[in-house]
């Protein structure tokens, strides 16, 4: 957590977002007959999950479990995680009446995070576990849109023509971030990440009016937890500088933009985490050491740098792959100068 906090680091730390399952073959073998959310409900399963990438990669941190929309299904939203597509809502979100189905959430909607939790903290020993939720445009779009959406029509469509239902929406789903992250701080979560994936979709003044002070009030939320908190989104190069200002200490930074630019858009006082492209890990060793390399170069000129991928791993990765990159990562940092 030193690098979160812009200290001094033998080497840079390295994690992979979607570390846990995906491309591995044992993940698949306990999922087998399962359904996604019913595995995230499961707190043996959660801990089994989590631990795996653990014994195959030297990464230094873990990464809970889970998926965005567990708490809205743990206050009763009828949502499910359907293969090969995502998230489906089977009654949308869209009138003032449809917010009396999102109320608060409480530890006992999700115990079986906080015993997930609980027993990972105590496997992974000094290693930090890193918990997380879903950012608030994320999750109003999967309410709105009723499932995955390419371009967001109807979200961007009642953000830009009900601004009241709009704020209102946010406002109870920030609530909920909120308690989510706290039941998995309070369990022993070292450090928390908001994944707003989806955030992209809309421009700079859009997202501080609409977007920003929600945002803004979950991390403000969370400042007196403790614990470093990461702010992550896909196709967010425009809007990196009002992602720092919403309050994270850590900004991650998918692959479109090289992380020296980053730098010159977020304001002092961040740390920053990425951003190898994912599909890199499908390409030959000898491109990938080169680009990592890159990214160690580039990163270097953060007050604090998270070596991650920009987005997360692809089931086709070789996980060997994985290992070898966590590997080089550590190795190269150490070589490199102050």
């Amino acid at each position: 957590m030193l690098a979160c906090r812009r200290e001094p680091v033998p080497y840079t730390p390295v994690w992979f977002m979607r570390q846990a399952g995906r491309s591995l073959p044992e993940y698949r073998r306990v999922r087998e007959g399962l359904s996604m959310l019913d595995s995230c409900t499961r707190p043996e399963l959660i801990t089994e999950i989590t631990l795996q990438p653990m014994r195959r990669y030297n990464v230094d941190a873990a990464i809970l479990f889970s998926d965005i929309v567990v708490p809205l299904r743990a206050v009763g939203i009828d949502v499910d995680i359907r293969a090969g597509v995502g998230p489906v809502v089977e009654t949308p979100v869209r009138t003032p009446k449809d917010l009396g189905r999102l109320r608060a959430l409480t530890p006992d909607d999700v115990p079986y995070v906080t015993e997930a939790v609980r027993a990972l903290v105590s496997e992974l020993d000094e290693r930090p576990l890193i918990g997380f939720a879903g950012g608030p445009f994320t999750l109003a779009s999967y309410l709105v849109e009723g499932g995955p959406s390419k371009n967001h029509d109807r979200t961007k469509a009642l953000m830009y023509g009900d601004p009241e239902l709009w704020h209102a929406l946010l406002g109870r789903l920030a609530d909920i971030t909120i308690s989510f992250l706290h039941i998995q701080v309070a369990a022993g979560a070292a450090a928390v990440q908001l994944f707003d994936s989806w955030v992209g979709a809309v421009g700079p003044d859009d997202y501080r009016h609409a977007i920003l002070p929600h945002t803004s009030r979950i991390f403000a939320a969370l400042g007196s937890a403790g614990v470093p908190r990461i702010h992550f989104g896909v196709g967010t190069g425009e809007l990196l500088g009002l992602m720092g200002e919403a309050g994270a200490d850590v900004v991650g930074v998918d692959w479109r933009i090289p992380l020296d630019e980053a730098v010159r858009r977020v304001e002092a006082g961040k740390a920053l985490q990425g951003n190898l492209d994912p599909a890199l890990l499908l390409a030959p060793w000898e491109v990938i050491e080169e680009r990592a390399r890159d990214v160690l170069t580039r990163g270097r000129t953060a007050e604090g740098h998270v070596f991650n991928l920009g987005h997360g791993v692809l089931p086709e990765t070789d996980p060997g792959v994985l290992a070898k990159l966590a590997d080089l990562v550590h190795a190269e940092s150490v070589r490199a100068p102050a």
